[in-house]
């Protein structure tokens, strides 16, 4: 069963950020149905005040809010995407929203004089004419939305508010009544325009961050394969100069029949062992994986990312071949937490017993479905790495929302606890994956980097 919220956890920050503008756009009409539309319905439902009066123009005014509230929305929403780049900016949109505004006061404000269909026992219908006011300081302030300069958007509140109280006056509403008319509009289209722009600055601000750190991920990335490339030249550069002149040298020998041919040949033998040698000595220094560093990077990476992280147990006293492995593990699994989901908090534990280290990582992001964090070829290449040194890897769903990567590594006898693989042995891995030693820092961003 799909639990209420997961589909906003699972949301990135920027999402989050966007749909809770969105949708404070829309409740935003919602105010002004309830604030214009809610007592239009308490007089109906009296039939009018003091029990008179046609009901019909006040039924075709509310239809007029209603439809003056909906308009507003799809235009809130229009203008958010296009401040976001989604889609052209919506003029004609914007056109038709003032003339509804236009249409709706003007309804508004026939009702409101003392010649007008509430009857003529009294100079102001109070209800229509506040329907007039709030119509006009939202169609006002929602219409800002279309616009990017700010004087513009100034002018815009200017006019629709001194408009209003000149057509109020225009209409019969007695000056001063129609004077507050305007500094009402003024200052609450001035209000809801603040709020609007507020919120618009707010979202870009998120979206631009977002960018940034994404373009920092990829500039580290960028800095490391040239940093790899650099190591490897100057290392191969010179031995693979040497061996293309050696190897020159003893062709022209063997083709004179010169016995100092293979003199250069073992010569050239000699200088690819080294830098086979030279070379796995550098990408030793990108696999190696600590434990208690790797620890130390997921907490750090997890809590900014705002995930609660806690880890717990020994992190030290262990041998070198099971901390590498434990560290591969705790990498890949922070990474996984990071771009699958979105949880709240994540707890890491090592445990040390007799025989064996357990690691087991745990968090509250398991999305729905049989997949989850722990799906991908990251974790195939975890279980062949700890299968080489008689360990396991266990991951999947627990219940509750929650995902647990479980990773056991026996722990070898003290005469081979100091042994590891032979990084000379020529089954050993020659060129390591750049990103993956950058794991950290492209899962910050849950962006996924291919070399």
């Amino acid at each position: 069963m799909r639990r209420p919220g997961r589909w906003w956890r699972r949301k990135s920050t920027p999402a989050k950020v966007e749909a809770y503008t969105r949708w404070s756009f829309h409740f935003m009409m919602l105010v002004e149905f309830v604030a214009a539309g809610g007592p239009l319905l308490g007089q109906l439902a009296r039939g009018g005040p003091g029990g008179a009066g046609e009901p019909g123009p006040k039924i075709l005014l509310l239809l007029l809010v209603a439809g003056h509230c909906a308009l507003c929305g799809v235009f809130a929403s229009r203008s958010l995407d296009w401040h976001l780049g989604r889609r052209t900016r919506p003029t004609r949109l914007l056109w038709a929203l003032g003339t509804a505004t236009a249409a709706v006061a003007a309804t508004a404000v026939v009702l409101t004089g003392p010649g007008g269909p509430g009857g003529t026992d009294r100079s102001v219908d109070d209800v229509a004419f506040g329907t007039f006011v709030l119509v006009m300081a939202f169609g006002a302030g929602t219409s800002t939305l279309g616009m990017r300069n700010q004087r513009r958007v100034f002018a815009g509140v200017a006019g629709s508010a001194a408009g209003s109280g000149l057509v109020a006056f225009a209409f019969g509403v007695p000056g001063a009544v129609a004077l507050a008319a305007a500094v009402v509009v003024l200052f609450t289209a001035g209000f809801f325009t603040f709020t609007y722009v507020l919120s618009l600055w707010l979202l870009n601000v998120v979206h631009e961050l977002d960018e940034a750190r994404e373009t920092r991920t990829r500039l580290a990335v960028a800095e490391e394969r040239l940093r790899f490339g650099r190591d490897l030249h100057d290392v191969m550069g010179r031995n693979l100069a040497v061996i293309a002149l050696k190897s020159e040298l003893a062709v022209q020998l063997a083709q004179r029949e010169r016995p100092e041919a293979v003199t250069q040949m073992v010569e050239v033998q000699r200088l690819a062992h080294e830098t086979q040698r030279e070379v796995r000595e550098v990408v030793r220094g990108y696999r190696e994986a600590d434990l208690s560093s790797e620890l130390a990077g997921a907490k750090g990476v997890l809590t900014a990312a705002g995930i609660d992280c806690t880890v717990t147990g020994p992190a030290v006293g262990l041998p070198a071949q099971v901390q590498s492995a434990l560290g591969w593990v705790v990498r890949e699994a922070a990474t996984n937490v990071l771009r699958h989901g979105d949880p709240r908090w994540c707890a890491v534990e090592v445990r040390v017993l007799e025989e064996r280290a357990v690691l087991t990582v745990e968090n509250d992001g398991a999305p729905d479905g049989a997949g989850g964090p722990g799906r991908g070829s990251g974790l195939v290449g975890l279980r062949e790495r700890l299968a080489e040194i008689g360990g396991t890897l266990r991951a999947g769903p627990a219940g509750d929302g929650r995902f647990l990567l479980t990773a056991e590594v026996s722990l070898p006898s003290e005469a081979g606890a100091g042994a590891g693989a032979d990084p000379d042995s020529p089954d050993s891995d020659v060129l390591p994956s750049v990103v993956e030693s950058d794991r950290f820092r492209t899962a910050g961003t849950r962006s996924e980097v291919t070399p």
